[in-house]
């Protein structure tokens, strides 16, 4: 009874393992794909400039507030400059954080795409992929 029990387990398990032996998996460099991707760079050129207008409003908060004498006043410019840079600050990031989110999303269509077109069960990033998988890092097409 019990090696009657111990080949049907065994059985089992080598019918899940060849199973498991038969899908198709695949890995992308996602790294490689965000640094090649032309909308990130868009991206960062215009993230970069919209900082460089973030750093005009300290420079002028810094200029107004020196040339002024009066504490009262100094504290209001302050007060002034800060909100502003906290808006600009914060409405800077939420777009970017938006923009970036549809570019991933365009990224993960892409990659799903291709994995649907060539059958492959599985995607993984390269980076946590230890051995195995076909890298299709160059076959995805991302702008």
């Amino acid at each position: 009874m019990k090696k009657s029990v111990f080949v049907i387990i065994l059985s089992f398990f080598l019918t899940v393992s060849y199973a498991k032996a038969e899908d198709s998996v695949a890995v992308v460099d996602l790294q490689k794909i965000v640094s090649n991707s032309s909308q990130v760079k868009q991206l960062k050129q215009e993230h970069d400039k919209k900082l460089d207008e973030l750093n005009k409003i300290v420079v002028n908060a810094r200029g107004a507030i020196a040339n002024e004498t009066d504490n009262q006043k100094i504290i209001q410019l302050e007060e002034k400059y800060t909100k502003e840079f906290n808006d600009k600050k914060n409405a800077l990031e939420s777009e970017y954080n938006i923009r970036l989110d549809a570019i991933e999303r365009s990224i993960k269509d892409e990659i799903a795409k291709k994995a649907k077109k060539d059958n492959y069960d599985y995607v993984f990033a390269k980076s946590v992929v230890l051995y195995g998988g076909k890298d299709i890092t160059n076959e995805i097409n991302v702008k």
